[in-house]
């Protein structure tokens, strides 16, 4: 009897060639999309404007948050998003502040 063929590597003939294999894409489940935390990217986009200083480290979290709630990690996702609230509304504030100061005293 002729021995049986060798069955085909792991990934198709794609991988027997040395091609990297694509990881499968994790698609998050209906309740899983219900516990994102917010960007606040609107407040964030406010915040630059008027107060920079602050506005482009709430950037920065917002991105974190973003990234965070992709990957389902919600501790992060949570805390980045009150850091991010935070810094929006003392950026506006200030940013507020400085402009009716300017008006007041010009």
């Amino acid at each position: 009897m002729p021995p049986k063929p060798a069955p085909p590597a792991a990934g198709g003939p794609l991988a027997s060639k040395g091609a990297p294999e694509k990881p499968p894409e994790k698609t998050q489940t209906p309740e899983e999309l219900a516990f994102y935390a917010p960007n606040y990217l609107c407040l964030t986009i406010l915040a630059v404007i008027l107060f920079p200083p602050l506005g482009l480290i709430a950037i920065f979290f917002s991105y974190k948050t973003s990234q965070a709630n992709k990957n389902s990690e919600w501790e992060d996702a949570y805390l980045n998003s009150g850091r991010t609230g935070w810094l929006d509304v003392f950026a506006i504030l200030i940013g507020l502040g400085i402009i009716y100061a300017y008006t007041l005293f010009m």
